[in-house]
C-alpha cells in the first residue's frame, strides 16, 4: 500500500514506540523541562522585582539629588545676600568713617586758620599800637615846647582811651 494507507503492523509498532517514548519523557524529561521553564519564571519575576527596586531607588535618589541641588541653591543665594548685605555694611562703614575724619580735618583747619587769623590780628593790632606810639611820641616831642596844648592833648587821649578798649 502506499504511504496514505500504512498497514497495521507498522502503525502498532509506532504507536508502540510513541507511547513509549512518551512515558520515557513523561516521567524523566518533562519534570526537568518544567523544573527549568520554574526557575526560569522565578528568575524573570526577582529580576523585574530587582529592577522595580532599582527604579525605585533611582527614583528616591534623582528626589534627593534634587533637593540638595536646590538646597545648594537656597545656600548659595543666602550666602550672596550675606555677602551683600556685608559689602553694603563695610562701604556704609567707610563711608562713615571718612565723613567723621574730614569732619574733624575740616574742624582741625578751621581752628588752625582761626589761630592764624587771631595771631595775625594780634600782630597787626602791635604793629598799630608801635606805629602809634612812634607816631604819640614824635607827635609829643614837637609839642613838648607848649605847655597848653601838652594839657589839652593829654585831656583828648584820655578821653579817647575807653574807645580803644571797646574796639
Amino acid at each position: 500500500m502506499g504511504l496514505l494507507q500504512p498497514e497495521s503492523g507498522l502503525l502498532f509498532w509506532m504507536l508502540l514506540s510513541f507511547i513509549v517514548v512518551f512515558v520515557i519523557l513523561a516521567k524523566y524529561g518533562f519534570p526537568v523541562i518544567t523544573k527549568m521553564v520554574e526557575e526560569r519564571r522565578v528568575f524573570v519575576e526577582k529580576s523585574l522585582e530587582a529592577a522595580k527596586e532599582a527604579k525605585a531607588q533611582l527614583d528616591n535618589i534623582k528626589t534627593e539629588s534634587e533637593a540638595l541641588l536646590q538646597q545648594a541653591r537656597e545656600d548659595q543665594m543666602k550666602i550672596l545676600n550675606e555677602a551683600a548685605a556685608a559689602k553694603e555694611r563695610i562701604i556704609s562703614e567707610a563711608k562713615g568713617q571718612a565723613q567723621a575724619e574730614a569732619q574733624k580735618q575740616l574742624e582741625e583747619a578751621k581752628r588752625q586758620i582761626r589761630l592764624e587769623k587771631e595771631a595775625a590780628v594780634r600782630e597787626v593790632r602791635s604793629q598799630i599800637a608801635m606805629l602809634s606810639v612812634d607816631i604819640a611820641e614824635k607827635v609829643i616831642r614837637n609839642k613838648l615846647d607848649n605847655t597848653p596844648a601838652q594839657m589839652s592833648m593829654i585831656d583828648r587821649l584820655l578821653e579817647e582811651m575807653p574807645d580803644m578798649k571797646q574796639s
